[in-house]
């Protein structure tokens, strides 16, 4: 028994020896890390972007320079659809290849429009929207003739109530007096009269 607890004792504390080991030499390489090493975060994997709304409805490889992506995102799928359904994906890329680049935007976007008019209105289409539009045009241009014509009425009656309530002022006023004039209260005697005569006047 005595030699069993001779050869048991050394194994425990030799073991604990080797754990307190360990765990100062965690703590040192842990104490040894930078706060930038400790921080730093694994590389990004790149982002893959997803197909333009044309190519996925159309279910293609969506290549890097697709001429419909600029005008055809993913985030809005209706917007081709629409396209899509009235003219054509053939009749896109052939419209947007015959263009330059700074009239392709205009151009989608009148196709889109196009194409929703003519899937609201089967047989006019934006033939419909434009003659509506060109009625309410010319009821706006009437009704400003219309504006117009009365406003220069009401300035020529403005104009006019002036002018009488200028010459009923005039009638209602007096009339200026008339200064008497020094020139005439004198009296100028001739150079030839006899001064005997005015000397009797005043005798």
């Amino acid at each position: 028994m005595e030699s069993c607890l001779k050869t048991a004792t050394p194994v425990t504390v030799s073991t604990s020896i080797e754990e307190s080991d360990y765990s100062h030499s965690q703590s040192l390489s842990l104490s040894q890390l930078s706060p930038t090493s400790v921080l730093t975060l694994p590389p990004r994997h790149p982002v893959v972007l997803s197909p333009c709304a044309a190519c996925k409805i159309l279910r293609r490889r969506c290549i890097e320079k697709c001429m419909l992506a600029p005008y055809f995102p993913p985030t809005d799928p209706h917007r081709f659809t629409i396209a899509h359904r009235v003219f054509g994906a053939s009749n896109i890329i052939k419209l947007l290849q015959e263009l330059p680049e700074s009239r392709r935007a205009d151009a989608v976007s009148s196709m889109v429009y196009e194409a929703n008019a003519r899937l609201r209105d089967p047989v006019y289409g934006c033939a419909g929207t434009i003659c509506l539009l060109q009625k309410q045009v010319n009821e706006l241009q009437a009704e400003l003739a219309k504006a117009q014509a009365e406003m220069v009425n009401l300035q020529c009656r403005h104009s006019n109530i002036l002018t009488l309530i200028r010459m009923q002022m005039e009638k209602l006023s007096p009339p200026p007096l008339q200064q008497p004039n020094l020139y005439e209260s004198l009296i100028f005697f001739d150079e030839n009269v006899n001064l005997a005569s005015l000397d009797r006047l005043w005798t």
